[in-house]
C-alpha cells in the first residue's frame, strides 16, 4: 500500500470514528433506495446492524407514506439539503410515538445519494421543556418580589384595624372582623410561600447520596401524610453523588411523594415507587455559567393514582396550576425551579393508570487536586 492509499484509509477510518462519535442516527441512502451506510446510533435507532441495513431499503424500514420518502426524493432532485420538524416515524421496529427532526443533505461524491440525520424529538422536547419551566419560575419571582412590597404591609394595617374593631364589635360583627383576619392572615402565608421564588443567591451544591435524601422524605411521608400507602424503592446502589444542594432536593422530592399520595388518595391498591438509574445523559446549559453540563442521573417518582388530565399536562409547572380544591398551584413551579437551577431537568408523564415524574440531575466529579475547575492543572 502507497502512503496515499494508507493516508486515505486512515482518513476513511476518522471519519468512521467521528461519525460514530455523534450522539445522532445517521445514514447514507443510495440512489435504489438502499442504506449504504449507518452508523453506531442509526444500528439502535432501527434496532438492526449496518450489515442488515443494507440489505433492505429505506422503504422497507420506516412506515409506509412517511414524509422522509418525500423528503429524500426532493434533495435528489434538488441537490439541495433540507430541514423537516417533528416528523412521525412511529411504527412496531422503531417503536410508539417515535417523533423526529430531520436534516437530509446531497452527497456529491456519490451521485444521487443522499444522507439523513435523526434528531429524536424526545431529547429536544426535554430542553424545551425545561426552559419554559425556567421562564416561568423568572415570572413568578417578580410577582413574588412585586407581592411582599406592595401587599405585605397594606395587609398589615388592614389586620391590625380589624383587631381593633373586634374589641367593640358585637358577636355578629366579631364573626365578620375575624373572617377579615383570617382572610389576610391566609393571603399573608402565600406571598411567604412565594418569597422563596425571589431567592435568587447562589445554590451551596456538593456531593449528595441520593438515596439518603430519598429515604429521609419516605420516613417523612411514612410517619404523616403517606401512612397508608405502600412505598417502594428501586435503586441503583452504585450511583455516583449528584450535585446538588440536599436540603433542596428534599423539598423537591418531598413536594411529588406528597402529589403522588395525594393522587393515589384512599385506594387501598395504592403505592408509590422511588426508583434512581444512571443513564446516557443529555447536555445542557447551567443558569448563570457558560458550562454545558451531562445529566446522567434520572430519578423518579412513580404512581399508579388517576393520572393527570391531558388538558393540564403541559402547563402542570406553570404557577397557579392546580386541580386540589384548596391548593395554590406553587408546589410544583417550585420543583421546577430548584430542578432548573441545579442545572436539571423534570419532566412527567401521565397515563389514567399512573403518572411518573422524571428529573435528570448532574453527577458529582471530583477535580483532581491542584486541577482548575474546568479539570486542568495550574497555570503556573
Amino acid at each position: 500500500m502507497n502512503a496515499t492509499a494508507g493516508q486515505g484509509a486512515k482518513m476513511a477510518d476518522a471519519a468512521q470514528i467521528v461519525l460514530n462519535t455523534i450522539r445522532r442516527p445517521v445514514i447514507m441512502i443510495s440512489e435504489q433506495g438502499f442504506i449504504t451506510y449507518a452508523n453506531a446510533d442509526a444500528e439502535d435507532f432501527f434496532r438492526s446492524s449496518a450489515t442488515m441495513l443494507a440489505r433492505n431499503t429505506l422503504s422497507k424500514l420506516i412506515p409506509f407514506g412517511s414524509p422522509l420518502l418525500t423528503l429524500v426524493d426532493q434533495v435528489r432532485e434538488r441537490l439541495a439539503p433540507v430541514n423537516e420538524y417533528r416528523v412521525d416515524v412511529s411504527s412496531p421496529r422503531l417503536g410508539i410515538e417515535k417523533v423526529v427532526d430531520l436534516y437530509v443533505a446531497p452527497v456529491p461524491e456519490f451521485p444521487g445519494s443522499v444522507v439523513v440525520m435523526f434528531q429524536e424529538r424526545s431529547m429536544a422536547d426535554k430542553i424545551d421543556r425545561q426552559m419554559t419551566h425556567r421562564g416561568a419560575a423568572r415570572s413568578v419571582t417578580g410577582l413574588a418580589a412585586m407581592l411582599a412590597h406592595e401587599i405585605k404591609n397594606p395587609l398589615s394595617g388592614i389586620r391590625g384595624a380589624a383587631q381593633l374593631l373586634e374589641l367593640s364589635a358585637s358577636d355578629e360583627d366579631r364573626a365578620l372582623t375575624r373572617l377579615i383576619t383570617d382572610e389576610t392572615d391566609r393571603i399573608v402565608s402565600l406571598v411567604d410561600r412565594m418569597e422563596v421564588f425571589s431567592d435568587e443567591r447562589p445554590i451551596d451544591r456538593y456531593p449528595v447520596n441520593i438515596h439518603v435524601v430519598l429515604d429521609h422524605v419516605k420516613a417523612i411521608a411514612k410517619n404523616g401524610f403517606a401512612k397508608r400507602i405502600k412505598i417502594m424503592e428501586d435503586y441503583d446502589p452504585s450511583l455516583p453523588p449528584v450535585f446538588a444542594n440536599r436540603d433542596q432536593l428534599i423539598q423537591v422530592f418531598l413536594n411529588l411523594v406528597k402529589n403522588a399520595a395525594e393522587a393515589i388518595g384512599s385506594d387501598p391498591q395504592g403505592e408509590v415507587v422511588l426508583s434512581t438509574a444512571f443513564r446516557p445523559g443529555i447536555r445542557v446549559s447551567v443558569p448563570g455559567t457558560q458550562d454545558r453540563v451531562s445529566l446522567p442521573l434520572e430519578f423518579c417518582v412513580r404512581d399508579n393514582g388517576s393520572g393527570v388530565s391531558e388538558d393540564i399536562l403541559p402547563i402542570l409547572f406553570d404557577p397557579f396550576i392546580t386541580t386540589k380544591p384548596n391548593g395554590s398551584g406553587l408546589g410544583l413551579a417550585l420543583v421546577a425551579k430548584i430542578v432548573g437551577e441545579h442545572g436539571g431537568i423534570i419532566e412527567c408523564e401521565s397515563t389514567p393508570r399512573g403518572t411518573t415524574f422524571r428529573i435528570l440531575m448532574p453527577a458529582w466529579k471530583e477535580v483532581p487536586y491542584g486541577a482548575d475547575e474546568d479539570g486542568e492543572g495550574d497555570r503556573k
